[in-house]
């Protein structure tokens, strides 16, 4: 089993409606990926940050995962928030 544990930060205002507005999209097409368990994010009490529980069942799985993200309009518009992911 893979999980990726971590946060996705927002910088300001912009990043935060872009995040509330795109993020249930890439939730979706996430948990309907072959071998996703659990994909989970959610504001912390902090509503700049958001944390992330997902798990996939083999590596295989959570490549397969990473590639789509990276494919995806998600990335695109994402791509330049601070991550602080751990994968084990």
């Amino acid at each position: 089993m893979i999980r990726l544990t971590g946060t996705l930060t927002c910088a300001d205002a912009d990043d935060l409606a872009l995040v509330t507005q795109h993020l249930p999209a890439h939730i979706a097409a996430s948990r309907a990926e072959p071998g996703c368990l659990a994909f989970n994010v959610s504001q912390t009490g902090n509503p700049m940050v958001w944390q992330l529980d997902e798990t996939f069942t083999d590596q295989a799985a959570f490549a397969a995962h990473q590639s789509r993200t990276r494919a995806s309009p998600w990335f695109a518009l994402s791509r330049h928030l601070a991550r602080d992911f751990k994968i084990t």
